[in-house]
């Protein structure tokens, strides 16, 4: 059994990727393509808000976003320290200082409870996470963010697709922000990225700094950066955009047999949880336990392959030592980090795999 399984999807739309890819060789126009500008367009649309600008990762989209706002040396983000490194790194990596705010112990994500204290006259921006496919609590996180007159970047990564309170996930925030890594629910074949807003002055800044700050030809009034994104991987996104409703759907229906089966056959895991008004694309179906090693050995005896992500949080990785952090001042992240396993998670999941995952549990 494969941890993800990109192989079944490209079965199953490989002809209409074939053509997709063709069309780009023919044409010749392999960064910022038709397609790109293709591709921007129906995710605007499906996402709700007026512009997308496709990007050449995950990573770049987060830091064209804090460029975009004027964020530099000497500024603040709040953000969270359970999350790939990105989140922070682009902060630091623009001069600015990350401000940690532990997570809740429910959803993982940021805890909109400890937001206001973390503010201060340096803060320039706040920076949630949709972990594991659903959102942060973005309505109260928003309401904050207006009272202190804030913008907030919502980084996506995992959680296109989902919804709260009805709305999806990149049209919730200032700007939104998500990756087209490979094993995302909707991943290209290389790296790969967007941002959202409906901001036409935000837009229009971001669209110039993912091309080195170039308005037009030989025209640089700002700084920026090579952000642009790859034709073919937009190419690739296309083609998995007009199945992705469908994979959301039975991302959720693979959970919803796990929610059941798993929690019948052992009371040694907690299971995942939604908030309410919340919907998930279940980037990854993650359970804690108290002794996630002997748990993913014993998955791996019985050949159900798993993964503990990001088990050292950023407070405590050696890059950010300087910010003064350490063991003990986030303990939600903390127990969230050393008890973390993910389970095989994928749209092409057959009955007998699922079965075999929850059957692992038997015993456990």
């Amino acid at each position: 059994m494969d941890f993800i399984d990109l192989k079944s999807q490209q079965a199953l739309i490989r002809e209409k990727l074939d053509k997709r890819i063709s069309a780009v060789l023919d044409h010749g126009r392999y960064v910022m393509g038709p397609e790109v500008g293709e591709l921007e367009e129906k995710l605007a649309d499906y996402v709700g808000v007026k512009h997308c600008i496709g990007a050449s990762s995950g990573t770049d989209t987060l830091l064209i976003a804090l460029m975009a706002l004027g964020i530099g040396s000497g500024d603040e983000v709040i953000t969270v320290p359970y999350t790939w490194i990105s989140t922070a790194e682009m902060i630091a990596l623009i001069g600015a200082k990350p401000v940690f705010v532990d997570v809740e112990e429910t959803t993982y994500n940021m805890n909109p409870a400890l937001v206001e204290a973390a503010i201060t006259d340096k803060t320039k921006a706040i920076m949630p996470v949709g972990i594991y496919g659903q959102t942060a609590d973005m309505t109260a996180i928003n309401a904050i963010a207006e009272k202190h007159g804030l913008p907030v970047i919502e980084d996506a990564a995992q959680s296109f697709g989902a919804t709260h309170g009805g709305k999806k996930s990149c049209s919730l925030s200032t700007i939104g922000s998500t990756s087209f890594f490979p094993s995302k629910p909707l991943g290209a074949y290389g790296d790969g990225g967007a941002l959202f807003t409906d901001d036409d002055d935000l837009a229009a800044t971001m669209c110039q700094i993912r091309s080195h700050g170039q308005s037009k030809k030989h025209h640089h009034p700002i700084l920026g950066l090579n952000g642009r994104l790859d034709t073919i991987q937009a190419a690739v996104v296309l083609t998995k955009l007009e199945i992705f409703d469908d994979e959301v759907k039975k991302r959720k229906a693979v959970a919803d047999v796990y929610n059941e089966q798993i929690f019948q056959k052992t009371d040694k895991v907690v299971l995942p949880r939604l908030a309410d008004s919340h919907t998930s694309v279940y980037a990854q179906y993650t359970v804690l336990t108290k002794n996630p090693s002997e748990v993913q050995a014993c998955l791996a005896s019985r050949n159900v392959p798993s993964v503990s992500y990001y088990a050292v949080p950023l407070h405590l990785q050696p890059v950010f030592d300087d910010l003064g952090y350490k063991n003990g001042d986030f303990p939600v992240t903390e127990k969230i980090s050393s008890q973390c396993l993910s389970l095989p998670m994928n749209p092409y999941l057959t009955n007998k795999e699922i079965e075999q995952v929850c059957e692992a549990f038997e015993g456990v």
